[in-house]
């Protein structure tokens, strides 16, 4: 029999196996994800992508699942659509999962075209953008959804520290699904129309009784304002996406680079005289430390993470002299600025973060110690706070911090100081550092002449100004070397800049041979 094969034929097979594959669940699944307000997998591609740089990859997979009806759910692609492309030029790898395609479970097939990606990204040193949409592990392939769901949390694990992984949550992410999200550098949540956790409302009430929404269990409020496991929380499809360009903006490619220099008409050596109207030399009066941060970096330009979440302190991203530079700062306005648990743990991870990728790390300090109270110590505040110490002594990039008004305590280690790495340590003249404030110390050091003073009142009040005048000022810590200088606050922007100029090819000697380090978790 004479060969019927044809160009024409075979180019027509490819174009309508192509063809179902971009339509995914159908057009009319896709439609209702438009109508609420979402775009698609692949629009969310196309909006974050450079224009015309999406590649493709294993468009024509398919889950090989025969039980339980599966041999007559065929779908191209299963589920995900995978490939690589630019952003501002910048080459990423991407997933974008697909609801309208078994709800975006991930089985076998599903789950290996996720593994080769973020294999693909570590071998090729560059970031990956992870758009989560999945109902979780697909239970009609039983175990074979192990090694789909799994080998995800696999990969996530072993490009840690290596590339930037940014996951977004753009629809409901349940169950395993989440953890590959939680294994990300930042996770960024669509309000209202996402939704993430282990176990859903119906189960929780089925075991434990107790009745939950769906917002209210996983939404993006709950998980940027009371659990801390999103780092930013996104209007809607497009505002998340533009988070995560935003996010990319700051972040090197790997971790053998660094972040990009950004050109900027702000002067390396303006002064900053407004520091003192924004900031009341009064102990006991609040300010806007937001408002300290803007004034010193590059054109007022700050990017929070973690706004809502722990807001005695505040953590992101800045530019000073067009680098880039990681934010550490206390905030006054809330909780009068104490560490407490979740500030542990929000400082200790964006710390590690910034270490990886290669970004200095500022930390402006007005703090008056670890939040005292029976619930943080039965809560473990030793062992997170013991993080951020971790977290500081572990990172080689440079470090400087500036003590703006008081720093007591556990906390002076825990917000920097040299016997903790860091590598330059300033003050402003108002500081006070001491590890116990004036009154009870000169009560404990006074003791018995308190009691047996004629007016013990007058006596306390005559000794605790003696004391503030030796031991709190900054001029007692300069005589020790323990701060490096003493600066106005207008010089505060150059100083911190030259610092960082001065370290930035700083190098630390090797340190002692170890398997890794075994942070206080």
């Amino acid at each position: 029999m004479a060969d019927v094969t044809t160009w024409e034929k075979e180019l027509a097979k490819l174009e309508a196996k192509e063809t179902k594959a971009l339509q995914g669940g159908g057009e009319a699944a896709l439609q209702k994800l438009r109508d609420k307000g979402c775009l698609t997998a692949r629009e969310r591609i196309g909006y974050l992508l450079d224009q015309g740089s999406f590649v493709e990859l294993n468009l024509l997979a398919e889950h090989q699942c025969r039980d339980f009806g599966m041999d007559k759910k065929r779908f191209p692609g299963d589920g995900v659509v995978t490939g690589y492309g630019t952003i501002e030029g910048r080459k990423v790898f991407i997933f974008s999962e697909d609801t309208t395609v078994l709800g975006g479970s991930t089985g076998k097939v599903h789950g290996a075209k996720i593994h080769y990606l973020l294999r693909m990204a570590r071998e090729n040193m560059a970031p990956v953008i992870c758009l989560n949409a999945s109902a979780g592990a697909r239970i009609q392939e039983g175990m074979d959804n192990v090694y789909g769901i799994t080998g995800v949390f696999h990969e996530n694990i072993l490009n840690s520290g290596i590339v930037p992984q940014l996951a977004a949550i753009m629809g409901d992410c349940t169950g395993g699904a989440a953890y590959s999200a939680a294994l990300c550098d930042f996770i960024v949540q669509v309000e209202k129309t996402s939704h993430m956790f282990i176990t859903g409302p119906a189960v929780i009430k089925e075991v434990t009784g107790e009745e939950v929404s769906f917002e209210d269990l996983g939404g993006a409020r709950t998980h940027s304002t009371k659990s801390g496991v999103v780092h930013l929380a996104a209007r809607d499809d497009k505002d998340c996406l533009d988070r995560i360009r935003g996010l990319l903006e700051f972040l090197p490619q790997n971790n053998r680079e660094k972040p990009l220099r950004k050109p900027t008409a702000d002067p390396w050596n303006r002064e900053t005289p407004e520091l003192t109207d924004i900031v009341p030399i009064q102990m006991s009066k609040s300010y806007d430390m937001k408002q300290v941060i803007a004034a010193i970096v590059d054109e007022k330009d700050f990017f929070e993470i973690h706004p809502g979440f722990a807001r005695n302190l505040i953590v992101g991203f800045a530019r000073m002299a067009g680098s880039a530079v990681g934010i550490v700062a206390n905030n006054p306005r809330v909780q009068g600025g104490c560490i407490d648990i979740d500030a542990s743990d929000k400082a200790a991870r964006f710390i590690r973060t910034c270490d990886a990728f290669n970004i200095p790390l500022v930390s402006l300090v007005d703090v008056p110690g670890f939040l005292p109270g029976v619930l943080q110590e039965r809560g473990g505040i030793i062992r997170h706070g013991a993080k951020m110490l971790y977290a500081w002594t572990e990172a080689t990039v440079p470090k400087i911090s500036c003590i703006l008004r008081k720093m007591y305590g556990g906390a002076i280690p825990a917000m920097g100081v040299h016997q903790i790495g860091f590598d330059q340590v300033f003050a402003w003249p108002s500081a006070e550092m001491q590890m116990v404030g004036a009154e009870p110390s000169v009560k404990i050091l006074y003791r018995q002449e308190i009691e047996q003073a004629e007016d013990p009142a007058g006596y306390v009040e005559k000794k605790i100004e003696e004391y503030r005048e030796l031991y709190l000022t900054p001029y007692h810590s300069a005589s020790r070397s323990v701060i490096d200088a003493v600066i106005h606050p207008k010089d505060t922007r150059k100083r911190i800049i030259s610092a960082l100029a001065m370290l930035e090819e700083k190098a630390e000697p090797a340190r002692p041979f170890r398997k890794h380090g075994n942070i206080p978790l």
